[in-house]
């Protein structure tokens, strides 16, 4: 049999673990918005964009690819001894004006010819801030002391292949998209044994997307085999919170692969440490991801692909560890002497947009949006939320109407709820009564309090169901509002001009604080006082959390917490007269 404050039990402790998910949340949010580069409350690097930390002894770039530790070692070819050991090549600094700038309508992105590297990527539709539209969010850099970049190049057997050290020739250093749909970058290489390289890159209107083609001449006497590889390098960078009583920020930055075989992983810093990836598949991706955006390697063709991972040291000591994660073909693309033939691969470097992910047609793409195990229920809510907002236009009244949808849907389970605590309410005086008669003796207490609930009918457990159904799903909405990257810097009506940032004047987290302190007082009150405390500290210790929170989630709780009251408050009135 139910104990009398079961109930109570049950919801202080949902409440809780709800309090620990909005404080992760929370410190995952604070941590998007430190400039690329810098330690969240630290000094901004003084490191000239565009370039890169170099030893002062570094050689100068080669003439020829120079071998790096961290290029896949390639397949066996049957033709074809395997891939000689290379040696450490460290990283050459590329003044800004020399590196290939492109302008797309999304995107200003720069490719260093050395290696044709995607070195960095700035989000033309996502700014920094509300307050400086016209700066964009840094995706991709090389900006001291973060490193973010795309590599791509090919492997091979006992021959010179174009790797992400290769020099590349460049027709131009400035393209720009224009009125065109599409534009393409290409570098070329001659390898000393005669055969000529093209690298190119395309950049489409309306797309995060970059295709990359490797094109081979083989001007040789003999056959050229060869694989192509794509992979994601970047720093750990240790981010404190803006805030000093938050401290050191658990948000997830690190790398995610999908495979056929093994679906959706994520393998963090830790992981990589602890031993490299080495996993075959006929199909996946790989990706490094933050919270609102992600670049990932999509392999294309068919055929089987290596996935992998590995660490180095990009010279500036055990603080500047580089964390790797790729993929490379393992069926050889074979070109006859004097043939022609060419490798491919795409990357998506940009924002977590639900409806771009889906455009990439690359399986489990989508899991990048991370709404942990509620998943199942988040997808729908996010679906039906975007629906909402096709009609309103405006993210904010989107959550009001779907928040209004999800009470609506929930409604009987509610009035049941709240029918139970109705009756419960009722008799308080003479659970009271029974407090004080028996209060020394707890098991008598008990005993007399469970004769009172079923002499007048009333299941003290029976608002507890209901409530624990709606739990999964009201959290599920929680996740699908901080995770979308769609509400990020959404306008709502008056002082509220960006969802996804605290309220400046904080309003909604007072009207929020507020109703809960009127939804205490239209419950039954705790016949334990230690209880009352608590319940009552509640609406305090909430208030204080949702100062800082994005004002798009607090948007959510004060429609779902005045709806409840409403509701609550019809039923409470019903049952007591």
């Amino acid at each position: 049999m139910f104990s009398a404050d079961l109930q109570r039990i049950i919801l202080l402790g949902a409440l809780g673990l709800i309090l620990v998910m909005l404080w992760q949340s929370w410190l995952e949010f604070q941590r998007e918005y430190a400039p690329p580069g810098q330690v969240v409350g630290g000094a901004p690097s003084s490191q000239t964009p565009g370039s890169v930390a170099t030893p002062a002894d570094a050689p100068a770039a080669p003439a020829t690819p120079a071998q790096a530790t961290d290029i896949p070692a390639a397949p066996a070819l049957p033709s074809a001894p395997a891939a000689p050991s290379p040696a450490d090549a460290p990283a050459v600094a590329v003044p800004a004006r020399d590196l290939i700038h492109i302008t797309t309508d999304l995107v200003r992105a720069q490719i260093d010819p050395r290696g044709g590297d995607l070195v960095r990527v700035e989000l033309l539709r996502h700014p920094v801030s509300v307050d400086k539209p016209d700066e964009p969010f840094v995706l991709m850099h090389r900006d001291a002391p973060a490193l973010f970049v795309a590599q791509s190049g090919l492997i091979g057997g006992a021959r010179a292949y174009p790797n992400h050290a290769t020099e590349y020739a460049a027709a131009q250093r400035q393209y720009d998209l224009g009125d065109r749909e599409r534009i393409e970058v290409p570098l070329q290489w001659s390898a000393p044994d005669g055969v000529v390289y093209q690298k190119i890159h395309r950049f489409h209107r309306d797309s995060y997307r970059i295709d990359i083609d490797f094109r081979v001449d083989n001007q040789t006497a003999d056959e050229w085999s060869g694989f192509v590889y794509g992979q994601l390098k970047q720093t750990e960078i240790k981010q404190q919170g803006s805030l000093g009583f938050i401290g050191q920020l658990p948000s997830y930055h690190g790398a995610a692969i999908y495979t056929a075989e093994d679906k959706y992983e994520k393998i963090d810093y830790d992981d990589m440490r602890e031993a490299n990836l080495a996993r075959d598949s006929a199909s996946g991706w790989v990706a490094m991801m933050q919270h609102y955006f992600v670049a990932a390697w999509l392999p294309v063709g068919d055929g089987a692909f290596q996935f992998y991972s590995g660490i180095g040291n990009g010279g500036g000591g055990a603080n500047n560890t580089q964390y790797r994660i790729g993929y490379n073909t393992k069926q050889p693309l074979r070109i006859a002497p004097g043939g022609q033939g060419a490798l491919s691969a795409a990357l998506f470097v940009g924002p977590k947009e639900q409806h771009r992910l889906r455009e990439q047609q690359a399986e489990g793409l989508l899991l990048t949006v991370d709404y942990g195990w509620l998943t199942p229920i988040a997808d729908p809510l996010f679906w039906l939320l975007d629906k909402i907002h096709g009609v309103t236009g405006n993210w904010g009244w989107a959550i009001v109407l779907l928040t209004l949808l999800v009470k609506a849907v929930f409604y009987p389970l509610s009035a049941a709820s709240y029918k139970s605590m109705a009756r419960m309410k009722k008799l308080q005086p003479r659970l009271q009564t029974l407090k004080e008669r028996y209060g020394d003796d707890k098991q008598k207490f008990q005993q007399e309090m469970m004769k009172l609930y079923k002499s007048e009918k009333v299941n003290p457990a029976g608002g507890c169901l209901p409530i624990l159904v709606q739990i999964p799903v009201f959290i599920a909405l929680y996740w699908t509002l901080l995770e979308s990257v769609e509400l990020r810097q959404a306008d709502f009506m008056l002082w509220l001009k960006d969802l996804s940032i605290p309220d400046p004047y904080f309003v909604l987290p007072l009207i929020m604080g507020a109703s809960m302190l009127a939804q205490f007082f239209l419950n039954p009150a705790p016949v334990d006082p230690l209880q009352k405390k608590i319940m009552m500290a509640m609406p305090v210790v909430f208030t204080v959390f949702f100062l800082w929170f994005p004002a798009g989630l607090v948007l959510y709780w004060v429609v779902n917490n005045l709806l409840s009251i409403a509701q609550q408050y019809y039923i409470t009135r019903k049952y007591q007269d």
